[in-house]
């Protein structure tokens, strides 16, 4: 599959690959494996999506979209790491954290937005395994942290 071309047929364009805010690296690769780093939502204008979701400060729908940005950022670590999105055979696991308030419960609904990019640009191949779970705090206050691992050829 050409991913690129799929991705302009989206029109989608994947950002630059956040730094590192700590001491680890975007991505490691064992053997076939590609573990990310947890990525949070960066926008095309380089701000973070912020706050909590059930509390009034975001909607499903907000919190849906820092999910799929989250998803590009993903995407973007991983091309950076392996080159070529071609090489995709499979994503193998997602982890999904929510900023929530308390009783907020629709976090499946939320991290769908990174799963169901997965699945736009990868085919079956974006389709794998998956948690999605609140958090009381995530780093730097931002709404969604999601972590990947994903099977690659090689």
């Amino acid at each position: 599959m050409d991913v690129d071309a799929r991705l302009r047929e989206l029109g989608l364009e994947l950002p630059t690959p956040m730094t590192p805010a700590g001491n680890y690296v975007p991505a490691a690769t064992v053997g076939d494996l590609v573990y990310l780093s947890g990525a949070g939502p960066l926008r095309p204008d380089g701000s973070m999506v912020v706050g909590k979701v059930g509390d009034g400060g975001l909607d499903l729908d907000a919190a849906r979209e820092a999910a799929r940005l989250t998803g590009l950022q993903l995407l973007a670590a991983l091309r950076a790491e392996i080159g070529d999105l071609g090489r995709v055979r499979r994503v193998a696991r997602i982890f999904g954290m929510v900023n929530c308030a308390p009783g907020f419960n629709r976090t499946p609904a939320v991290i769908d937005g990174c799963s169901d990019l997965m699945v736009e640009v990868l085919g079956d191949a974006g389709r794998g395994a998956r948690s999605a779970v609140g958090m009381a705090e995530l780093p730097f206050d931002i709404a969604v942290e999601i972590e990947a691992v994903v099977q690659v050829s090689t």
